[in-house]
């Protein structure tokens, strides 16, 4: 009996010590994780919806980034202070609208038309060619500046013997408010024509093809459809040939691709229906030319410009 009282105590004093232990009021601390900083995502996103900003992809050139954004690429250059414009890095950010709401140089000077050039005596001797001419020039600050200076010139009108420096200063902003008012105008102004002849055996199609193509023979001539400034001439860009580039206007240009030879270098200017290239097969399956309008960068369809025939 005894025995069995001893047994009964040792249990219930063992009891009492599991249950003692298994009731602590000491709980484990609940950490709450607060989310990461959303600062760096809202500073990518704030980035992608910058149309002025563009962040270079697998594949890319400085060149056909110019040209999807309806810019000179010299501007590109200039504005984002590239050392080698041929060396840029996939996921680089680049400006590719000017700074500050400005105007780039070179296209800037693009948009001097027929009127200056009609001022010109010499012009139509300096636009006959006698042999293909395809030459680029390299990019330096001293070819910049006169490409600017060569936009520049036709601005400003021979003034009478007598007339003084105050004069010619004044011819300045006469000559920039008749280019806006130029610009202001409309796409109508330009009075476009076809770049060449023959048939067209392939149509515009935003997602196969961003112009047209016309059959013809090698050696044909192509021509500005348009009055202008040449902004690119070289074959610099995959899938092209030897390309011509006019600037029109400030949203306005046009391309003429896969040329036997060209007539022009960049920085000049042309008239419309001014021989620019001989038509070939350059960068591409048969004689053609490949023929697009793009307005401010983006294609649109040329059919839409271009007069009925």
């Amino acid at each position: 009996m005894i025995k069995k009282s001893k047994l009964l105590i040792g249990s219930l004093s063992l009891a009492a010590i599991l249950s003692g232990c298994g009731t602590t009021g000491v709980q484990a601390p609940v950490v709450e994780r607060q989310p990461a900083p959303a600062s760096s995502a809202a500073a990518n996103d704030a980035k992608d919806k910058d149309t002025a900003l563009y962040t270079v992809k697998r594949g890319d050139t400085l060149l056909r980034i110019a040209l999807e954004h309806g810019q000179n690429y010299r501007d590109l250059v200039t504005w984002n202070d590239l050392s080698n414009p041929n060396d840029i890095k996939v996921d680089q950010v680049l400006r590719v609208l000017p700074p500050n709401g400005e105007s780039g140089g070179a296209q800037t000077s693009a948009v001097v038309m027929a009127p200056p050039i009609e001022t010109r005596p010499s012009t139509p001797a300096v636009q006959k060619k006698t042999g293909p001419r395809g030459e680029k020039r390299p990019y330096s600050d001293a070819t910049l500046a006169e490409l600017r200076a060569d936009g520049d010139a036709p601005a400003a009108k021979p003034a009478p013997a007598a007339a003084t420096a105050p004069a010619a200063v004044a011819a300045a902003p006469a000559a920039s408010a008749a280019a806006s008012a130029a610009q202001s105008a409309g796409d109508d102004k330009i009075g476009w024509i076809w770049p060449t002849e023959g048939k067209v055996i392939a149509t515009f199609d935003e997602g196969k093809n961003k112009g047209v193509d016309i059959a013809g023979k090698a050696g044909q001539p192509v021509v500005a459809a348009g009055a202008g400034k040449v902004m690119y001439a070289g074959s610099g860009i995959r899938g092209y040939g030897n390309l011509v580039i006019v600037k029109h206007n400030n949203s306005l240009l046009s391309a003429y691709a896969h040329n036997r030879s060209i007539l022009v270098k960049e920085g000049q200017n042309v008239t419309k229906g001014q021989t620019i290239a001989e038509m070939g097969d350059s960068d591409a399956d048969r004689v053609k030319l490949h023929f697009e309008i793009r307005q401010q960068g983006k294609p649109v369809d040329p059919s839409k410009f271009l007069p009925n025939r």
